[in-house]
């Protein structure tokens, strides 16, 4: 099974983003899908997560900011980034997890994870 990201790269605060991630070799319509991020010198830490039914949940400090969705015909999530500020700078990760029906925002969740995009904010 695989994840890639897309998407990452330099912008401006106040800009907007679109994440992809693309999975393949595992049955992604039955998976919960998360988005992490991890800043230098930062552990890495929960941004959003949507289940295998469409029920998502953010982390505060992007809640109203950033969406997440999927698709299951083309094996994609995405996060949808708006207002970005420079503490949003990171590299953003997606995580798979098996159980599709449960949000989950911890590392531990996760069995299947992307090598990550960098996204960096210019204030």
């Amino acid at each position: 099974a695989q994840l890639v990201e897309s998407g990452g790269g330099l912008v401006q605060a106040g800009d907007s983003l679109r994440l992809s991630c693309l999975a393949s070799g595992l049955d992604f319509s039955t998976y919960s899908m998360g988005w992490f991020r991890q800043a230098p010198g930062k552990e890495r830490e929960f941004v959003a997560a949507i289940s295998q039914y469409d029920k998502t949940t953010y982390a505060n400090s992007v809640k109203g900011r950033f969406t997440i969705s999927r698709d299951n015909m083309e094996n994609e999530v995405t996060l949808r980034m708006d207002g970005v500020k420079s503490e949003d700078t990171a590299v953003y990760t997606c995580a798979a997890a098996r159980w599709g029906a449960i949000l989950f925002q911890t590392l531990d969740a996760y069995e299947i994870w992307g090598q990550g995009t960098q996204v960096t904010v210019s204030s």
